[in-house]
């Protein structure tokens, strides 16, 4: 039996269905290539923003409570979510309740009223949403680092956006918005789970129908431009310093990026990496220390985060930057190696044992326009990478003109910071 069929509408539209004859749950995820980095300044945040608007009431369903309190009623773990790239709308049910999440995830995607006085109070909701994030330091210090990165362009802005925008949003700007990027063929419809096939294609072609088959409007493509090490301070009295450091990689359909995975984490996958033990238990200096690899359509980077004693933070800083420098001149013994790929693949696999895991596995895919890979064909793919491979990337991505750091803690001077930065 096939692990997942993909269908192609009529009207442009993208339907991937994943089969599970025996599974007691089922997802249905609707993506849209809509995210921050289609936005222009005026309207930063708007794709988040539209992201609430669609739970607040629709023609069928004219308030936020007529939405949440049906989904409720059939016992559904339901939201959305936002992307530089992407926007997603999901329900989770019992799979005899398909049908019916079908009906509600279509109609709050395609048919949204945005009633103004919502549209006011929701602002206040996102606003407060932004002075959460503003408050919790390991959220914030990894944005300060794209801002690092990217600059003052779609891929360094913050993905909800800022407070004097958001206000002045309007519904006129919310039209405009999604008529300009909520169309069929930038979107993908992902079902997995127990359900008839047939009966499952004829709903979602009744449900969507009236989604708009017009043009679509692309993003603006990401410069990248570094000489030298940058760092980035964002003063806080705080009683831990969150810092990110990383470098300039690589997009995501470059062919190192199985053995970037691989070597992300034997830095910092998991407590027996190498960041994690240098770090944590031997240094002391951090509960958290992680690290990880965002790659996108036209960019991406690696970085370690962690949050850490103020007093440690040149050791921390001298600890990731040997460590990562290590990986140039080293070859990963082969039993690191092996249990590197061991973990990368049983989480990935334990990670897939849900009906949503599954649908957003497939739909990450299917929305970034990538041929779509099985959890088999990139378990081979990782189960390939050798020691070489990782040299290499390490070599092409661990060079002082890709270095970056952003950290938030009570420091004001750059210089000292500015003098550790870099490998030797």
């Amino acid at each position: 039996m096939k692990l997942f069929s993909k269908t192609i509408l009529d009207n442009g539209l993208r339907v991937i269905t994943v089969p599970q004859k025996d599974s007691l749950s089922a997802t249905i995820l609707v993506l849209v290539e809509a995210g921050s980095k289609y936005e222009t300044k005026k309207i930063n945040g708007i794709s988040h923003f539209l992201e609430h608007m669609c739970f607040k009431g629709t023609t069928n369903r004219p308030t936020a409570l007529d939405i949440t309190t049906e989904l409720d009623s059939i016992g559904a773990q339901y939201n959305a979510f936002t992307g530089q790239e992407y926007t997603g709308y999901y329900a989770k049910v019992r799979s005899e309740k398909l049908t019916k999440a079908v009906d509600i995830i279509a109609d709050l995607y395609s048919n949204p009223v945005f009633n103004e006085e919502e549209i006011e109070k929701e602002k206040g909701v996102v606003i407060e949403e932004l002075n959460m994030y503003e408050d919790l330091p390991p959220h914030k210090a990894p944005e300060l680092f794209e801002e690092l990165l990217y600059g003052d362009q779609p891929a360094g802005w913050p993905i909800v956006g800022l407070k004097e925008v958001i206000s002045n949003l309007t519904k006129k700007d919310l039209l405009k918005y999604r008529q300009e990027h909520y169309v069929a063929k930038a979107t993908a419809i992902i079902v997995v789970g127990a359900f008839d096939q047939k009966k499952l294609m004829k709903q979602l072609k009744e449900a969507f129908a009236n989604i708009p088959s017009t043009k679509k409007f692309g993003k603006v493509k990401t410069k990248e431009s570094q000489k030298a090490p940058q760092l980035s301070i964002q003063y806080k009295k705080s009683d831990q310093t969150h810092l990110v450091i990383g470098c300039r990689a690589f997009p995501e359909n470059d062919k190192r990026r199985f053995a970037l995975k691989v070597m992300n984490d034997i830095l910092g996958g998991g407590m027996s990496s190498r960041l994690f033990q240098r770090v944590r238990e031997q240094l002391g200096a951090a509960y958290y220390v992680r690290s990880g690899a965002s790659l996108y359509t036209d960019h991406g980077y690696w970085a370690a985060g962690a949050g850490i004693d103020h007093k440690k933070i040149d050791a921390v800083l001298q600890a990731i930057l040997e460590e990562a420098q290590r990986l140039t001149k080293e070859p990963v013994p082969k039993n690191e190696l092996q249990r590197a790929k061991d973990h990368l693949s049983g989480g990935m696999v334990l990670g897939l044992e849900s009906s949503d895991d599954l649908a957003i596995f497939y739909g990450m895919q299917e929305i970034a326009n990538k041929p779509i890979m099985t959890p088999q064909q990139i378990l081979k793919e990782i189960n390939s990478v050798d020691a070489k491979e990782i040299m290499k990337v390490a070599k092409d991505i661990f060079l002082n003109r890709n270095l970056n750091l952003a950290l938030i803690g009570p420091f004001r001077d750059k210089n000292k910071l500015n003098k550790n930065l870099r490998f030797n």
